[in-house]
């Protein structure tokens, strides 16, 4: 029978958005079956490159142009960049549920429930690309969030903390004001999308810290003092502010932590 980590492994590998999603779906329908056994132990392979279109082209964040939404090619661009978003979101949760070995049965059953949320979040936003004439694939995008699952790759400590407790929980910061703006111009469909998306994100960004925590404790750390250690010692860049408080507490992040992030944050 095929176990939960290889069912993983065959979806993150999928190169068409579509198949990937539905390959995901269907290990939602196995799990609530009672199939897809967990893995015992084992090794997980190297996995450099996951399973991805030809399209979009990947460049350098700075090669990437900056349009105002009130016009359509400025919409396009923001739904392209968000779409990227979340499809690289799916392979985020993938790998999670097939490298890390060893963890409580709870850790992969959570990254499979995100990983189908972040399937769901991309299907939203590719809907609205293509009602606009556009489609994921026409515009370039960069790959920061699969190069920080590389970095993070060694260790579910640290990718719990960097990947759902500083670039997804960056989201939850952002994503009030794109709604403002996007409601301003109009784009009522986009902001219902967006309501649905930060709604789950305060999810995950919460599962990545119980499984942050869980590390810690199980290694004897201290979990505040661990996590900015970790954002000192990967994160090349300054903290960036301001927060959205109340999302941030919703998805685990306790005042000592939040004063810290302010403290920081340019």
């Amino acid at each position: 029978m095929e176990s939960l980590q290889q069912a993983a492994f065959a979806a993150l590998m999928t190169p068409d958005p579509d198949a990937k999603a539905e390959r995901v779906w269907a290990m939602v329908g196995e799990r609530e079956a009672g199939r897809l056994p967990l893995e015992e132990g084992g090794e997980s392979h190297p996995v450099p490159v996951p399973g991805r279109p030809p399209k979009p082209e990947l460049v350098a964040p700075s090669r990437l142009p900056r349009r105002r939404i009130h016009t359509r090619e400025g919409l396009i661009g923001l739904l392209h960049a968000l779409t990227h978003i979340e499809f690289n979101a799916i392979n985020l949760a993938l790998d999670a549920v097939y490298r890390f070995r060893g963890l409580p049965g709870a850790f992969y059953y959570d990254w499979l429930q995100v990983a189908a949320e972040e399937a769901y979040h991309f299907g939203l936003l590719r809907k609205r690309l293509r009602v606009l004439g556009a489609d994921y694939g026409d515009l370039p995008a960069h790959n920061g969030l699969w190069e920080m699952a590389c970095r993070t790759a060694h260790d579910p400590m640290v990718r719990m903390a960097l990947v759902p407790r500083v670039l997804e929980a960056r989201g939850l910061d952002v994503t009030p004001g794109m709604m403002e703006r996007l409601r301003a111009a109009g784009e009522e469909e986009v902001v219902a999308a967006l309501e649905i998306i930060l709604r789950d994100e305060v999810g995950h960004v919460a599962i990545g810290t119980r499984w942050f925590r869980h590390c810690c404790e199980q290694r004897g750390l201290e979990p505040a003092d661990t996590f900015f250690s970790l954002l000192q010692e990967y994160m090349t860049g300054p903290v960036k502010g301001p927060f959205h408080h109340q999302a941030r507490r919703e998805a685990g992040f306790t005042e000592e932590e939040m004063s810290r992030l302010m403290e920081l944050a340019v």
